[in-house]
């Protein structure tokens, strides 16, 4: 049986002390303008490689320039010396401490075969538009710039292996704007690690679909262009790092829709109270799966909706999960909410913002509803992937993000 294949690369990565001035917030969590005020600070931020549109601010988002220009601002960190190359391939050990929540990762490559193929498992879909702006993105700078979120089922072996590693002196250590705390180290006991890692089966993509997808895809337009092709080139590799399910944490992807299809406030409680039990609640945060709580402005205040447990389909890892309860018990029913990919009268807040930013939205009117979800779990996660299902949209929200610019990967070394 195939096992997941992991590979030490040649690291791009920060030189000393410039990895704080260098680190950026990846590139799927800023639009444009905010995008442009972290530039606007500061001229050598990653920000400019993984959103190279601040520097050309008049130009469509997915313009040809733009990668050009991605591939530009690379190479100039590269050559002021912002940016080292190590002459050597290893493995890195990444560190996160936000809060009290700690993760460690080991950032490697992973082979593209195996993600067509499954031993990287994936549980969402990609729109074709980021794909697309994705690939070019990659194949313009020839590196991958952002690595994939990936975790697995963690053993003792490899936990014993990381923890002799993170005692030693690291590469860097910094502490973000946000308060998150970034180390790395490069591992000195390389073959003992890549032993462990070789009881590893399968990996799943946590965070990062589009960024697997499109470096996949990379690398058969790379594949094409060689005509000497052998299967030993950079390009069949692609950036992870990978955490053990053990050690992450999902926070909640709520919901806000902008009207109640028609009916009021309290004829949308009576109608709720239909699916299960329906109180008035101080506490915005469900406390368990198979509840939600619902914000209709000042007046009304918060509401707990727990779903009759009899109701829920345990054993159908999809049907169980609380982001598909909703839409196929209260907003498809009751809102009219479609395919939430599409539909524009719903939108989705991240956990991390908390629900003050779920009553802002309805108290301002840019929403009549909201919704505070109770998070996925990991493990409901990696049952979905061992299925080869699905998860609705917007399923889940991992935090901390990994910082891009810290660890990089030439496709030709």
């Amino acid at each position: 049986m195939s096992t997941l294949r992991i590979k030490p690369f040649q690291a791009v990565h920060p030189c000393g002390g410039d990895a704080p001035n260098v680190a950026s917030v990846p590139y799927d969590v800023v639009n444009r303008e905010e995008s442009a005020v972290i530039a606007q600070k500061n001229d050598d931020s990653f920000i400019r490689v993984v959103r190279a549109e601040v520097d050309l601010p008049d130009v469509d988002p997915y313009d040809d320039a733009i990668y050009i220009q991605a591939r530009k601002n690379y190479d100039r960190l590269k050559e002021m010396g912002a940016l080292i190359k190590d002459k050597e391939a290893g493995l890195y050990l990444y560190r996160q401490i936000m809060g009290d929540h700690k993760q460690v990762g080991l950032v490697a490559c992973c082979h593209v075969d195996d993600y067509n193929n499954g031993l990287v498992k994936k549980h969402e879909k990609t729109r074709q538009v980021k794909e697309d702006d994705r690939t070019k993105h990659v194949i313009a700078l020839d590196a991958n710039s952002g690595p994939v979120f990936l975790t697995y089922r963690g053993t003792n072996t490899i936990d014993a292996l990381v923890y002799e590693e993170v005692n030693k002196r690291p590469m860097f250590h910094f502490v973000a704007d946000d308060g998150v705390t970034h180390t790395g180290w490069k591992v000195e006991n390389e073959d003992a690690m890549l032993a462990a890692f070789g009881e590893i089966p399968v990996a799943y993509v946590a965070d990062g679909h589009h960024r697997s997808a499109s470096a996949a895809r990379a690398a058969i337009e790379c594949k094409n262009a060689n005509p000497n092709h052998d299967g030993s080139e950079e390009y069949n590799w692609f950036l992870t790092v990978l955490f053990p399910a053990a050690q992450l944490d999902i926070l909640p992807y709520n919901r806000v829709v902008v009207d109640l299809c028609g009916k009021t406030p309290d004829s949308f409680i009576e109608e709720l109270s239909a699916i299960g039990n329906v109180i008035s609640c101080e506490n915005a945060i469900p406390e368990k799966s198979g509840t939600f709580c619902v914000y209709l402005g000042k007046k009304h205040g918060w509401y707990n909706v727990e779903i009759s447990p009899s109701s829920i389909d345990t054993n159908d890892p999809i049907a169980s999960l609380d982001v598909d309860l909703l839409q196929k018990r209260v907003l498809t029913p009751m809102l009219d909410v479609g395919d939430p990919r599409s539909d524009i009268r719903i939108d989705f807040v991240g956990g991390i913002r908390g629900t003050r930013e779920l009553e802002d939205r309805v108290n301002s009117g840019s929403a009549a509803v909201a919704f505070s979800m109770y998070p996925t779990t990991i493990e409901q996660l990696l049952n979905v992937a061992d299925a080869g299902l699905i998860m609705p949209p917007k399923s889940t929200w991992f935090e901390p993000k990994l910082r891009s610019g810290l660890f990089s990967h030439d496709l030709h070394a």
